[in-house]
């Protein structure tokens, strides 16, 4: 039975203390009362029609659709194991072992549901310095420039603030989640897991390859009895107390391995709750066939998060593996080859049966927001049931944002698929926006279903300001030289500029949404065989300043696919087409919409030395934007 401070916090205010008060029967009574008094009382209620009143020590008390706090999370067991995965990526001759860390409510004999957590940070990072991008670019049948070369800095910084943001601590070995407390209240299990080739896991990490996934899986099979695990001398150990019902849920990293494993579609995994969370590593270190950094992190790569990641004891055994990542991620040629194909879990959405509480900030050039609009989408098509938030942060948790109506989602989905508990939550609003003003919004799915695709032209003037509108003059281009050494943000600042080419709408008369993806058709001839080129999505105010919403880039060698490098001929025009990231914007009323184009963005993009540029067919180039009501509302904002 439980304590009687926790009796207590379920009686108080609930349907044991209202039936008891209306049989005239105190709180105190009841308690003193002998079991077999009890029984005869909980069968007349049954009788009366009252609810039933489950015995808290059983598993998670859910009412009203929402698992409630029963138990008490401050003296939970905890145990240490070790999961056999049927994977050797160390090479060893041996299955690799996965470090699995299970923290239970004390008192609770029901089998428990469990949200577990995998991540390869638990165990810290290494010093580790990041590739030089101040090269020049790569020419199909030229020199190479896109030498391996280190530059300074380190990643060090990488794992405090991913935990940070993940809510995690970690303190002689016990592994502490800002979560934790609240779903062991709810009478669920929490469990954490170390990727392979991290702290005490054995295995080699890959920055999100094929063993990297059967790793965090394994957990998940030992729950339901598919796989083995041992404890630390090495017994068998079992998880006889579990339901095999389980929820994955983290931010970053520790949010890619739930999409990961979800596209394995392995069964007991019920849900998922990925938040800032990659879906194709693609997209992460590439975009359109350019080698780009995630943001705050220029010059990272698939390798150098491996070698920062790599904590196990063992600093040798993985290093034939590392190095074969290093070498076939190609960052000579920016293509996308068998080894981006292999991280690309949107290959698998078909596999999903998980329900997808997706999150993310749309303003996080972190893990960009091209990985959950993709990813939402196949998910819709592929039947998947889903959720999504957006909201005005960057990489981060929306915890610290909107806490309450956040964990009430949070503990409604897990009721709903881990529980089973039929509490409408899937019939509700499918999108959850924050505005720009920080209000939050409900709406039945995202992007907008109002929405659709807007045209615009570009107006000359662009080393100025060009005008940016629904109809424009004939044939005239425009011409920038490229200077890597300036960033895109005092590009869009400045009043002229050589470097780049900015086109502004009139001031808007109406507020204008867009929700999805700005594509720009772009007609170019560049006066060098090699070039980046990249669009930026700005918002002008009446005081003149200028916000960045969105950005995006091209290697125009991959114009005709991602996955072929194509020779440029200086001085022949190309069409090239460019998609920003997605986002979700009102441009409010007295603004100015603008598309700024530039060639290399010192952030993001390799940097070669500054020289000629590219210019531009404006009769030939056209913006698309996706406008919450069409062609008319852009024509009623900017003419």
């Amino acid at each position: 039975m439980a304590s009687r401070q926790h009796q207590h916090r379920r009686d108080r205010g609930g349907p044991r203390t209202r039936v008891v008060a209306a049989l005239g029967w105190t709180v105190l009574t009841l308690r003193r009362l002998s079991r077999l008094t009890l029984l005869v009382v909980a069968a007349a209620l049954l009788l009366s029609g009252a609810p039933a009143l489950a015995d808290p020590t059983n598993g998670p008390d859910v009412t009203g659709g929402e698992a409630q706090p029963t138990f008490n999370p401050k003296a939970p067991v905890r145990q240490d194991l070790w999961v056999r995965a049927p994977v050797d990526s160390d090479r060893d001759g041996k299955d690799d072992e996965v470090h699995v860390q299970v923290v239970r409510p004390a008192g609770a004999t029901g089998k428990l549901p469990v949200v577990y957590q995998a991540s390869p940070y638990f165990s810290g990072g290494n010093d580790v310095a990041n590739h030089n991008v101040d090269v020049e670019l790569y020419v199909p049948d030229g020199a190479d420039g896109r030498r391996m070369a280190p530059a300074p800095g380190e990643l060090r910084a990488r794992v405090a603030e991913d935990l940070r943001v993940a809510g995690i601590t970690v303190a002689n070995g016990q592994i502490t989640w800002q979560y934790e407390e609240f779903f062991l209240a709810r009478g669920y299990a929490v469990m954490y897991g170390e990727s392979l080739g991290t702290g005490t896991s054995t295995g080699c990490p890959t920055s999100g390859a094929r063993n990297e996934t059967i790793g965090a899986r394994a957990p998940i099979d030992w729950l339901n009895g598919r796989a083995k695990a041992r404890d630390a001398q090495g017994k068998a150990v079992v998880a006889n107390w579990a339901s095999g019902k389980v929820g994955m849920m983290g931010v970053s990293y520790n949010g890619t391995l739930p999409n990961a494993v979800a596209a394995t579609g392995v069964p007991g995994l019920e849900a998922i709750v990925p938040i800032a969370a990659i879906s194709s590593w693609y997209d992460y270190y590439r975009a359109a066939g350019a080698v780009v950094a995630p943001g705050t992190y220029q010059g990272e790569d698939a390798d150098v998060l491996a070698k920062y990641v790599y904590t196990r004891a063992d600093r040798n055994v993985c290093t034939p593996v590392i190095d074969k990542l290093q070498k076939d991620q190609d960052r000579v040629t920016g293509d996308y080859i068998g080894f981006w194909n292999e991280r690309n879990y949107l290959n698998d959405v078909g596999k999903v049966r998980a329900a997808v509480l997706a999150v993310h900030g749309l303003n996080d050039f972190n893990v960009k927001t091209k990985h959950v609009a993709q990813w939402y989408d196949a998910l819709k098509k592929a039947g998947v049931p889903h959720k999504i938030w957006l909201h005005q942060s960057g990489h981060t948790d929306p915890i610290s944002l909107r806490r309450d109506e956040w964990l009430r989602t949070v503990n409604r989905w897990f009721s709903k698929y881990l529980l089973g508990r039929d509490n409408g939550i899937d019939r509700e609003p499918k999108s959850t926006i924050q505005r720009e003003d920080k209000s939050w919004v409900n709406e039945p799915e995202w992007p907008a279903p109002a929405t659709s695709a807007a045209t615009a032209v570009f107006q000359p003037g662009g080393r100025n300001t060009g005008g940016l509108a629904t109809s424009g003059p004939g044939r005239v281009t425009e011409s920038l030289d490229d200077d890597a050494t300036k960033l895109a943000s005092t590009l869009v600042a400045a009043p002229s500029s050589p470097n780049r080419l900015a086109y502004f709408s009139k001031t808007t008369t109406a507020p204008l949404r867009i929700s999805g993806t700005v594509d720009v058709a772009l007609r170019l001839s560049f006066q060098r065989p090699a070039a980046n080129v990249t669009a930026l999505l700005v918002d002008r105010a009446p005081d003149g300043s200028s916000k960045i919403v969105t950005r995006g880039w091209v290697d125009p060698q991959n114009r005709d696919s991602i996955d072929k490098t194509s020779p440029i001929t200086p001085g022949k025009e190309y069409a090239i087409n460019l998609s920003m990231q997605p986002h979700d914007y009102v441009l409010a009323r007295g603004h100015k919409l603008g598309v700024v184009v530039l060639s290399s963005d010192n952030e993001y993009t390799l940097r070669p030395k500054p020289g000629p540029g590219f210019g531009m067919n404006l009769a030939e180039t056209k913006v698309s934007f996706p406008v919450v009501g069409g062609q008319a509302a852009l024509k009623a904002a900017i003419g």
